[in-house]
């Protein structure tokens, strides 16, 4: 019996994302919660996609394999296999949010609501 390599999923920590975008660097942001979920809590608006999960698979010709993409969500589960996606098609400049929105609020913004 053979066992399938997995890869492990590029991470970025909140915090560095922060310093990133606090220094202005070209990221892609790529929000793939429900629609309501960022009426509820959400990072700093830098003009992040907004594409969920149940639609990615026919929405990824959106995005630019030559763009620095951070994929996030509420905890870092569905953009964990967001990035798996995009990993497989090509991209190798996309990181997953650790933690997600939830983790964004313990590190970088307490006042974010927390669901």
């Amino acid at each position: 019996m053979f066992l399938k390599f997995k890869p492990s999923i590029p991470e970025i920590e909140p915090i560095e994302l922060k310093q990133r975008l606090d220094q202005e660097q070209p990221l892609t942001l790529v929000d793939v919660r429900e629609y309501s979920e960022a009426n509820i809590a959400d990072l700093p608006d830098v003009g992040q996609k907004r594409i969920p999960v149940k639609e990615f698979i026919t929405r990824i010709e959106e995005l630019n394999a030559d763009d620095n993409i951070v994929v996030y969500c509420r905890s870092g589960a569905r953009s964990g296999w967001a990035v798996e996606r995009l990993l497989e098609m090509g991209f190798d400049k996309v990181w997953n949010l650790k933690g997600g929105v939830l983790a964004w609020r313990n590190q970088v913004d307490p006042t974010i609501q927390a669901y």
